[in-house]
């Protein structure tokens, strides 16, 4: 009966290819992240009704970048914990403190990739290792491509946008208080939030 049945005359249909990705063979190189417009954030809930919002400063790491073939691209990340801010000192320093980073025995988090996908579009998502306070586990990171330029300077750079969520006890990070209206002072799900630039490397 070919295309058309007896009974319905609606052509048949397939399902649409998936959006294809930008075309990044160009940018395919090694490239240093650029902390000065780098952020990597955290969004947690306090008292169950508020979120607090934090970043790090200190922020190294690198990403090779393989426009034929994605899934061969990589990304490190290196974050020192002593940089944290949140908008308050009292609360920067508890969060340093043994309840929570104890940043004197493990200065640094870090990520190191271990696959990369993507998803269509200028959607890419990353998996790799995160290790902190001497924990490692995997972790999901889905990214989204915001384009590459040149700057004023005659860097390239290339822009990612990501966003990833955790449960900070599976890390070691179990410190808490009880609410007296029930519930707990600090949220176990974790927001990550990356905004990345970086620069090409000669």
């Amino acid at each position: 009966m070919g295309f058309f049945s007896r009974k319905d005359s609606t052509p048949a249909t397939t399902a649409a290819p998936a959006a294809a990705g930008p075309d990044l063979t160009a940018l395919t190189g090694d490239y240093a992240i650029d902390p000065t417009h780098t952020t990597i954030g955290f969004v947690a809930r306090h008292a169950m009704v508020t979120n607090v919002k934090g970043s790090f400063h200190d922020v190294t790491g690198t990403l090779h970048l393989d426009g034929a073939d994605p899934s061969r691209s990589t990304a490190t990340l290196d974050i020192t914990m002593d940089s944290i801010d949140t908008g308050n000192a009292d609360r920067d320093g508890h969060l340093k403190s043994s309840d929570f980073f104890k940043t004197d025995e493990f200065p640094v988090m870090s990520f190191r990739s271990t696959k990369a996908e993507a998803l269509g579009g200028d959607d890419y998502r990353i998996t790799g290792d995160l290790s902190l306070l001497g924990v490692t586990k995997p972790l999901t990171i889905d990214l989204e491509f915001n384009g590459s330029a040149q700057d004023p300077f005659g860097n390239e750079r290339v822009g990612f946008e990501g966003k990833a969520e955790i449960l900070r006890s599976e890390w070691g990070l179990t410190w808490n208080a009880a609410l007296e209206t029930g519930g707990v002072l600090v949220s176990d799900k974790i927001k990550l939030v990356f905004d990345i630039s970086a620069v090409k490397q000669a």
